[in-house]
């Protein structure tokens, strides 16, 4: 750890000589305290605000001990082995969020995965923003990075979105729902690293089901979806799969493209 961070954590009433690195991922340093995590880097006074607002609206969340710009200090999680109980739980309380109400769609602040920008300028929520905000915000941003015939699908797709997705969705969503980003503690499961934006919910599903399958105590915590989900869900999942080719290669092509093709782009 770095003096002048040791410093800063002892004036802020944390003891850092018992520190040990984490893995942060592409956004932050991460540090093991005894008591809580530290994080470090551009974008963790963004997270931590999105943290407040994910547990002012009911969201199981670690608390947010610190905020300044560069560093972030949460509680530490002690993790636990996942129970259906946790499951189901969690499916309930990632309902509740999806149907927070929302006044516009995306956020006050932009964001990023690493290199890969996220624009989240807001736009009110009326009838018909929903689509094009995941189409101007999201999608098409991201075809700038492909390859021309690639970058056709996306944009073709993008010109349709007004009739695949609601025209008024609501909600607040975490924005990067893969299992990694959930901690299960002794009590429940509790949602760490987010990007969070007003918008459908949906969403989160994509996300947390495009590389692996929530169990079945979880879909019933959550309840049923609106008809037209499975129509939907390849839309949502194609950003994040975007923005796995953006940051790590080729390797991630053929997702997108069965993506595309179950879009029929």
């Amino acid at each position: 750890m770095r003096a002048r961070l040791a410093e800063r954590l002892r004036a802020l009433g944390h003891e850092p000589s018992q520190a040990h690195a984490l893995q942060g991922g592409d956004l932050s340093e991460v540090w093991a305290l005894a008591e809580v995590v530290v994080k470090t880097g551009e974008t963790v006074a963004t997270e931590g605000r999105m943290l407040a607002a994910l547990g002012a609206a009911g969201a199981p969340v670690p608390a947010v001990h610190h905020v300044e710009p560069g560093l972030l200090i949460l509680e530490r999680l002690q993790p636990d082995r996942p129970t259906p109980a946790h499951w189901q739980a969690f499916g309930t309380a990632l309902a509740q969020l999806h149907a927070h109400p929302a006044d516009s769609y995306g956020w006050e602040e932009d964001h990023a995965f690493g290199p890969v920008a996220l624009v989240n300028a807001p736009l009110p929520a009326q009838p018909g923003l929903w689509p094009a905000f995941w189409a101007e915000r999201r999608l098409l941003p991201l075809a700038g990075t492909l390859p021309a015939d690639r970058a056709r699908r996306v944009e073709r797709l993008a010109a349709t979105l007004p009739d695949r997705l609601p025209a008024d969705p609501g909600g607040l969503i975490h924005g990067d729902l893969w299992q990694g980003n959930l901690v299960f503690t002794a009590g429940r499961a509790m949602l760490i690293d987010p990007a969070v934006i007003r918008g459908h919910g949906e969403v989160d599903l994509g996300m947390l089901t495009l590389f692996g399958q929530p169990p079945e105590a979880f879909v019933q915590g959550y309840g049923p979806l609106a008809p037209g989900w499975r129509e939907r869900r390849p839309v949502y999942q194609l950003h994040p799969a975007l923005v796995h080719l953006a940051l790590f290669g080729t390797a991630y092509a053929g997702l997108v493209d069965r993506l595309l093709d179950a879009c029929g782009a």
